[in-house]
């Protein structure tokens, strides 16, 4: 199947090949069609499965079947200044002439982003607060919005935007087009979703709960104290391109990124403490390869795109299961395969059970005496050190100190 055939104009169909995209991911083939006839969608699909040209294509050629109709047409709420960032870049990438859109973010210049309201931006790609900050001041008109976008919506329900998406959805016109993306697909979200849509079609794109069949899990029992030698000897041995590492705190990260630093490593660290241009300038130096290693906290890493990320590494072990599957699937894309390494304490063994049962997967088990894992009972070391196991952790080729 083709983007032709998905209904797409030849100006969206021959940008996608300039670009390389040749063949529609699954949620492009679902959503495309569904979104030209104007229909609804809940859609569960994570970042990097194609979602954003799910709902751009389809709704910029809707777009330019009525250039005629002045002031803002269309509504992306996105829950990080770096995800709008990715989606405002894709959509400059794909937009004809004459159609314009722009990011409403926190942390970025304002005046630049009023004088882009005031030019009436036909797209507004925007984070809930920044856009509630304009919309207090009467600079936004919704009069003329024909669709809405949720992207990433759990997460939004995650950082407490709930109530500022309800303020939001009560000032734009009730009727419009819908289309509610998520990651993860709880009974809360879809109780929240079906109150904002009219009869949609549901799209999954992969079952719930469930990692990439290219990615290989393992996990690393280790005392509270060594995690850090570890992570340091694992990134030692390791043979990776890009390595995203995550905490749990903004803190975690700082100490993190430190001593990595530290150690000579090119990282750098993202989290919600960083400035805007921080933020950016630490994406950027990790996309094009001049730092290899990221640090990240959760909320900070949603919407990071980066197909050639090789390792995830949970230095901290998430609090949600569901973060686990979000987390490991930032590798493992665009058909290369991919590794994920999660560290846990015996206090954490329940977290990597939970894990397992989300997942349906046993998460193969390392354990390294040197660093604490011998502390860890006989049911959880599923692996001896020297057994395959051992041997994945050897075959890690190490660049460092050849």
């Amino acid at each position: 199947m083709t983007f032709k055939d998905l209904g797409l104009l030849p100006v969206f169909t021959d940008k996608c090949e300039q670009m390389g995209y040749t063949e529609p991911t699954p949620v492009q083939k679902q959503a495309i069609p569904v979104v030209l006839q104007g229909g609804d969608i809940l859609a569960s699909a994570e970042t990097g499965t194609g979602k954003t040209a799910a709902f751009l294509l389809p709704i910029l050629q809707m777009l330019g079947d009525n250039k005629g109709k002045p002031g803002t047409r269309v509504l992306v709420l996105s829950p990080t200044r770096e995800l709008a960032n990715q989606t405002e870049a894709a959509c400059r990438e794909f937009a004809p002439k004459g159609i314009s859109c722009t990011a409403i973010i926190g942390g970025a210049g304002y005046k630049r982003q009023m004088d882009s309201l005031r030019r009436g931006a036909n797209i507004i790609i925007a984070t809930p607060g920044r856009l509630i900050d304009f919309m207090d001041q009467g600079l936004i008109n919704f009069n003329n919005l024909t669709h809405l976008v949720l992207d990433e919506a759990d997460r939004m329900l995650d950082m407490g935007f709930l109530p500022s998406i309800k303020r939001i959805s009560k000032v734009i016109p009730a009727k419009r087009q819908t289309l509610f993306f998520s990651a993860t697909m709880s009974a809360e979200i879809e109780h929240i979703a079906y109150a904002m849509l009219k009869d949609p079609t549901y799209i999954e794109v992969s079952p719930r709960g469930k990692a990439s069949g290219l990615i290989e899990q393992t996990a690393y029992p280790v005392a509270q104290q060594s995690k850090m030698p570890l992570l340091l000897d694992l990134l030692d041995r390791e043979d990776f391109d890009r390595v995203l590492v995550f905490t749990r705190t903004k803190r975690g990260a700082d100490r993190v990124a430190h001593v990595l630093e530290k150690r000579e490593h090119k990282s750098n660290r993202i989290h919600g403490d960083r400035s805007q241009s921080q933020r950016e300038a630490a994406l950027r130096s990790f996309k094009s390869g001049h730092t290899n290693v990221l640090v990240a906290t959760d909320v900070a890493a949603r919407g990071i795109d980066i197909d050639s990320i090789s390792h995830v590494i949970n230095y901290d072990i998430p609090e949600a299961p569901e973060d686990y599957v979000h987390r490991i699937g930032r590798t493992g894309r665009a058909g290369n395969k991919g590794t994920a390494i999660t560290l846990f304490t015996l206090a954490e063994e329940h977290s990597m059970r939970a894990i397992e049962r989300l997942t349906g997967e046993r998460v193969e088990r390392v354990v390294l005496p040197d660093f604490g894992g011998h502390h860890m009972p006989a049911s959880v070391a599923a692996k001896k050190a020297g057994s395959p196991a051992r041997k994945t952790f050897r075959s890690f080729g190490g660049r460092r100190g050849r």
